[in-house]
């Protein structure tokens, strides 16, 4: 019986690049960075400071295939709990806004890019 995703994968063309930006500019910490057990091979995984069920792998696409498919990997969606306070410390750090504060029925959003293209959703429910 399949009980939960563990992890996504996306496609990175430099993992220090991504990590850097993961890290410092989302503020996610490094749940993994192992470059030993497989040799020629870099675990590298990321997630949100309060989340420890679901981890970004940023995986270094290596094959044609993989290489296109970097920054079009669909849209990611973030849980916030102050989506106002997110828009204004991202875009202070640079962060590429695409689409920006919006109040809808089911809550307020704001949508970013990662340094490769890759959209981000972040939704704050609203408050009753």
């Amino acid at each position: 019986m399949i009980t939960h995703i563990t992890h996504v994968t996306i496609w990175v063309k430099n993992q220090d690049d991504a990590l850097k930006f993961y890290r410092d500019q989302l503020g996610f910490k490094v749940v993994t960075d192992d470059a030993t057990t497989i040799p020629n091979y870099r675990w590298l995984t990321v997630a949100p400071q309060q989340q420890s069920n679901l981890e970004i792998a940023l995986n270094l696409a290596t094959t044609p295939e993989q290489l296109a498919g970097v920054g079009r990997q669909g849209i990611f969606v973030l849980a916030s709990t102050d989506v106002q306070a997110d828009f204004a410390a991202l875009k202070a750090k640079g962060v590429t806004i695409q689409a920006g504060l919006n109040v809808n029925p089911w809550g307020s959003d704001f949508i970013f890019e990662d340094l490769y293209g890759n959209d981000f959703n972040v939704v704050q429910p609203p408050t009753a």
